[in-house]
């Protein structure tokens, strides 16, 4: 399972930068897409202790591709989950939020764990490449790979940030692109 997964990571990421996913691109409901990643991903969330916050605009559509970017904002609460920590008293441990920004749409993922230190946030969305502090996780360090590779054919970028404690991956997406 642990191979097949791998090899369906690489060949998505592979196709996203070869932009053959263009010919499949429609509107796309942004908000809709955000709202079902943290439903989806709640109840293990909920199982490791962890409290999710959401924030989502309505009505935030691109032109885009859904699965590429369904994969893209789940594999962002993934990683939120597997390198969060569990928050004191009923506080939000992740916050998720979607809102317009300009002329993109800025889909962000926050947790409260030890964060990327800076000089490694431009290596970790590589392919294969895992921090030490995650080796002992499930993974194959290609989720961050993929997100870059989803919002490159959309226009967009991946912007890592600290969250103060924490990560703050930040997908933005032009809303004109494509």
């Amino acid at each position: 399972d642990h191979l097949l997964s791998t090899f369906n990571s690489l060949l998505a990421i592979a196709r996203a930068e070869a932009g053959t996913h263009r010919d499949t691109m429609h509107k796309v409901d942004l908000s809709a897409l955000v709202k079902d990643a943290v439903e989806l991903y709640e109840p293990v969330a909920e199982d490791a202790g962890i409290i999710c916050e959401i924030e989502v605009e309505d009505d935030l559509e691109i032109h885009g591709h859904t699965e590429l970017l369904a994969q893209a904002i789940a594999n962002l609460m993934d990683n939120a989950i597997k390198h969060g920590n569990m928050a004191p008293c009923g506080e939000p441990s992740i916050i998720v939020e979607a809102k317009r920004d300009g002329g993109d749409i800025a889909i962000s993922v926050a947790d409260n764990g030890p964060g990327i230190a800076e000089a490694d946030r431009r290596r970790v969305v590589d392919r294969f490449v895992r921090l030490e502090a995650s080796r002992n996780t499930p993974g194959s360090g290609l989720g961050l790979s993929l997100v870059v590779a989803a919002a490159h054919l959309h226009g967009g970028d991946l912007i890592l940030e600290d969250a103060e404690p924490g990560l703050r991956a930040v997908l933005r997406l032009p809303v004109n692109a494509g």
